[in-house]
This record gives structure tokens, sequence and C-alpha cells, in this order.
């Protein structure tokens, strides 16, 4: 087994090529020819991991492990403290992120999670009218739906008839000027700034913790390649954020 036969039966169920042009989607670490003797599935590559995994492995990450060119090898720092692990060890990184959220991850999180039949896409979002609700009460109901007591929220309307849901960080999307009147975007990372923009042109905001709207990734890609003959092993990833 080698590590493009993975990587093109993975570009069959999500296309690298529908990653964002800043996005660092695909190969990582590795070679496409490498025989692989295990395969790992992650949200994350954490020091732990790449302890933890057998060599000549293949690990498939939502998040890249390298989004932006290196300038030096620095064993001590990140990435190329984790890098320097799994290269030593023989093993490949496959990374699949906005690709795999446009595919997979947003309807996954927007359907089976917060409970929204029959969304579209929309640009990078997943988007669709709903029965009109009060700004707290989609809060409770979002809340519910994640087994969490408290959420932040920006309101710009005292209803929302329209909402936009993306994994991850989202909050970019507010300037792309298509929202319909009483909308609300359901995504996570949102900043001070952000919040004031998306008041200002009547955009309610609902923020959920990156790792909540992402840590699904590994169970689905688990599955994907389970019905196609693979085992996987899962690789638990815990929320780098504390609470108290």
């Amino acid at each position: 087994m080698r590590v493009g036969e993975i990587y093109d039966l993975l570009s069959l169920d999500s296309p690298f090529e529908l990653q964002e042009s800043w996005d660092n989607s695909g190969l990582n670490i590795g070679s496409l020819t490498a025989e692989i003797k295990e395969i790992y599935s992650c949200l994350e590559v954490t020091a732990q991991i790449a302890d933890e995994v057998e060599p000549h492995s293949l690990i498939i990450a939502h998040h890249p492990l390298i989004f932006k060119a290196i300038k030096n090898f620095d064993y001590q720092s990140y990435p190329t403290n984790i890098a320097k692990i799994l290269i030593e060890k023989s093993c490949s990184l496959l990374c699949m992120h906005t690709n795999f959220d446009a595919t997979h991850l947003n309807a996954y999180f927007s359907r089976d999670i917060l409970g929204f039949e029959g969304l579209k896409p929309c640009g990078i979002a997943l988007s669709g009218s709903i029965e009109p609700i009060s700004p707290q009460d989609l809060c409770r109901q979002v809340c519910k739906k994640l087994l969490i007591k408290t959420l932040r929220y920006v309101q710009a309307n005292q209803t929302i008839e329209n909402i936009f849901v993306i994994c991850g960080a989202g909050a970019s999307y507010i300037h792309s000027n298509i929202f319909p009147p009483k909308s609300c975007l359901i995504t996570g990372d949102i900043k001070y700034h952000d919040a004031m923009i998306a008041k200002s042109i009547g955009l309610s905001l609902v923020e959920v913790e990156h790792h909540s709207s992402e840590k699904f990734f590994a169970k689905i890609v688990q599955n994907i390649l389970k019905n196609k003959g693979y085992k996987v092993i899962m690789k638990d990833f815990k929320n780098p954020f504390e609470h108290i």
C-alpha cells in the first residue's frame, strides 16, 4: 500500500483543487510513492501523536502542519519540531483542510450536529432559510447540540431567518457582502473588529469553538476509508483551550 493510493481515493471524495488559495492541503511531508504500514486520522498533528504513530505510517490530518514557507528547520520550534519526528520515522503526512470543509465537514456539522436540514453551498459556507428565531434561542439551541453551557454571540436583529455555517475560522466571510436581511453566521474565532463590522452591516454572529466544529474530522475520514476496505486508527486531539 502506497501513499498515492490513499491520496487518489480521498481526492475522489474531496478533490484537493477545491481548497482555498491560501491553504496548503495535500502532501505536507513524505512521498506519494512511499510504502505505508499503518494509516492514522486526526484533527491536528501534535508532538505526542508524532511520537505515538508507528514508523512508515501515513497520517491524515485536517489542519496542515505547514502553512507558510519555512525559512529554517529549527528542531526546537513549531512546526519543524514535529516534522523532524515524522521524517525520522519515515512517515508521510496528508492534509485535507478547506477542500474537506467544502465536501464533508461543513455539511456534517450543520446537519448531523446542529440539526439544520437543506442547507446549500454559498461560497465557502453552507446557507439556507430557517423558521424565524431569536438570536438568544438560536444560541440556546446550538449550546444544547454542542453540550456546552455558554457561547458568545452578536445580535444585529431581533429575529434570524437565514443562517450561514462555516466550520473552523470563517469570520473573513463577513466581508463577502452576500447576506440577506436577518442573517446569522455560525463560525469560530471571531475577533472584536469582526463583531463590529458584522453588527454594522446587520449580520448576527454565533461563535462556536474552532475545535468543537471540526473535531469530527478524524471519524469521518476513518469511515470513508473503512468503506473502501482500509483500516484507519483514529487519534484523539484534545482542545488546547481550558475553561474555568
